[in-house]
């Protein structure tokens, strides 16, 4: 029962047409997923994670993305890897089982039916946790 109840489908926040990043949660987790340039070294790209921020891009170039996130996360077990041209970011919920509506604040916000959505799939999940 747990499978069904892991997020569905993937949250696209897009600018100007373009796909910035794709992200789902979990209880405990929020996943941001973006897509690598072609042609740049695995060693060249960086990611800063903080308690409310997060900053990466390509080392020698101005930030992708240098935003306060929507909530707060446990920056000692949040991490990212690189894998397949995607950029993998893991923030661990510092209050688990709490919806985002986003991971950047004022960026991409879902709507409040999907927003709701989430919420009873985090509920589900938490309670057959529990």
């Amino acid at each position: 029962m747990a499978e069904k109840l892991a997020p569905e489908k993937r949250h696209r926040f897009l600018h100007n047409g373009q796909t910035v990043f794709e992200w789902d949660q979990t209880l405990d987790e929020i996943n941001i997923y973006i897509n690598l340039p072609p042609n740049v070294h695995s060693k060249q790209f960086y990611c800063k994670i903080q308690s409310k921020h997060i900053e990466l891009g390509i080392k020698g170039n101005p930030p992708y993305l240098n935003h306060e996130l929507t909530c707060p996360v446990k920056t000692d077990s949040s991490f990212w890897t690189l894998e397949d041209d995607v950029m993998h970011i893991t923030l661990t919920k510092r209050d688990k089982g709490q919806t985002w509506a986003s991971p950047i604040m004022g960026q991409g916000q879902l709507d409040p039916y999907v927003t709701d959505q989430e919420q009873k799939r985090l509920m589900l999940q938490r309670f057959q946790e529990e």
